[in-house]
């Protein structure tokens, strides 16, 4: 009795932890790389619609898919790399705080509607951050 229990807790435990992770990691990924996708292929609709030019929005789309393909290898990892995951989770609290300062300031000329979607995409990515950093902790 006392060792199924115990092995019981002990699959619990390694499903909560790697597994969280490695699922929180690959919705990254996924949602990264179709921004990305949606950037590089939509960026001559994309720029009217977010008012960011076309030559502005291909470079990012083309570092999110780049960051996501990065995200996906980390994540299919066994064991996922801890060092790794908190080199991500740094990369992606800057890809915060510069989208704010872009929606702050209206670096890259955004109109409302890019203004938004920048911030939205802001508050995503911190969200992606504080999962990552929460399943981290529960390995």
């Amino acid at each position: 009795m006392t060792t199924a229990l115990t092995t019981s807790t002990t699959a619990r435990t390694a499903v909560d932890g790697d597994t969280v992770l490695r699922w929180v990691l690959l919705l990254d990924a996924v949602v990264t790389g179709a921004n990305g996708v949606a950037y590089l292929a939509g960026a001559t609709v994309l720029d009217g619609a977010l008012g960011v030019s076309a030559g502005t929005l291909r470079p990012i789309g083309a570092f999110l898919v780049a960051f996501a393909a990065v995200l996906a290898v980390v994540a299919t990892r066994r064991p996922i790399p801890g060092t790794a995951v908190r080199e991500l989770m740094i990369a992606n609290a800057g890809w915060v705080v510069v989208s704010l300062v872009i929606a702050a300031t209206g670096a890259l000329d955004p109109n409302g509607v890019g203004t938004v979607w920048t911030v939205l995409q802001a508050v995503t990515v911190a969200a992606f951050v504080a999962l990552q950093a929460w399943a981290l902790r529960r390995r």
